[in-house]
């Protein structure tokens, strides 16, 4: 009797652990996944925003170098004046924009305004410096050591500008499509076809991948099916495909709302079908987003 109650209760943990499994493995982890990775898209996104962010405090400081250095050559001191109000605003506006977060868009757009405004003023003193004609060669000098250290700044805001580069270029990337679960069924009249000489019509499944970076809307996507003579079943018409065209067998216009999207496309067999590999390819937005390669001996 205890025998038999202790390989119950065995049976029934065994089975709880077994539920508890599938549940993770069906439910948690895919959930776990896609929290992940839409973790590491608006991650790249606000890095991209606090790239910017730095290379214009680098820009701002630079500017305030500029004024301090540009007080050394003259001895005007109304000019002077000027200068150091205008290289006080520069420091000011410098410390509003350490302090305002990346993210914060309407006055991240006020302080580049800003930038491009400062930026203006100091022209126009370097104009009124240079029409006063009273800088000597050895300010010349340090105006030459002025312009490495300006080189060394622009070479650093550079490098930022590569940076930032390639982390849209990253973004660009985790918002394109992505094809999967493609399949190809040989149909016949009514029912799968077992022979290829059976087959009326070519069936090509797939799913358009969960995307919450991608754009929303109408997309046309493209499916290009490769005989084994190396030709393609063309439909007669073209897309844009890396500065080129290519001919595509089958589009279809979908809605996309960021979510799964499943997609069935038929082609209709106007020619006699040969056996070996039929290569599927699938476009949207000028890239390639799937493929996959069918194998028929008969």
């Amino acid at each position: 009797m205890k025998k038999t109650v202790i390989i119950s209760v065995a049976a029934a943990v065994l089975l709880a652990l077994a539920v508890a499994a599938g549940l993770w493995l069906l439910v948690i982890k895919p959930q776990q996944d896609d929290n992940k990775q839409l973790q590491e898209k608006v991650s790249a996104v606000q890095e991209l925003a606090e790239l910017e962010k730095e290379e214009m405090e680098s820009e701002y400081a630079q500017l305030d170098q500029q004024y301090g250095e540009m007080m050394l050559q003259i001895t005007n001191d109304s000019l002077i004046a000027q200068l150091t109000r205008e290289q006080l605003r520069a420091q000011q506006l410098l410390e509003e924009l350490r302090q305002v977060k990346a993210d914060n868009a309407a006055e991240i757009t006020r302080l580049k305004r800003e930038l491009n405004s400062v930026r203006a003023v100091l022209r126009d003193y370097i104009r009124q410096v240079d029409s006063l004609n009273q800088v000597n060669q050895h300010l010349r000098n340090e105006n030459t050591q002025l312009s490495g250290q300006l080189e060394e700044s622009t070479r650093q805001n550079q490098n930022l500008q590569v940076e930032r580069q390639q982390l849209t270029e990253r973004v660009t990337i985790a918002a394109q499509l992505n094809a999967t679960a493609i399949s190809m069924t040989r149909m016949g009249k009514r029912k799968v076809a077992k022979k290829m000489s059976d087959t009326q019509t070519l069936q090509v499944n797939f799913n358009i991948a969960r995307n919450v970076t991608a754009e929303n809307g109408e997309r046309t996507i493209y499916v290009r099916i490769m005989t084994p003579t190396g030709s393609v079943l063309s439909s007669g018409g073209f897309f844009n495909y890396e500065n080129r065209q290519l001919e595509y067998s089958m589009k279809k216009v979908i809605e996309y709302s960021g979510e799964e999207t499943p997609v069935v496309v038929y082609w209709n067999v106007e020619e006699a079908l040969v056996a070996g590999d039929y290569h599927v390819s699938i476009f949207a937005d000028g890239n390639m987003i799937g493929d996959k390669t069918f194998s028929y001996e008969k």
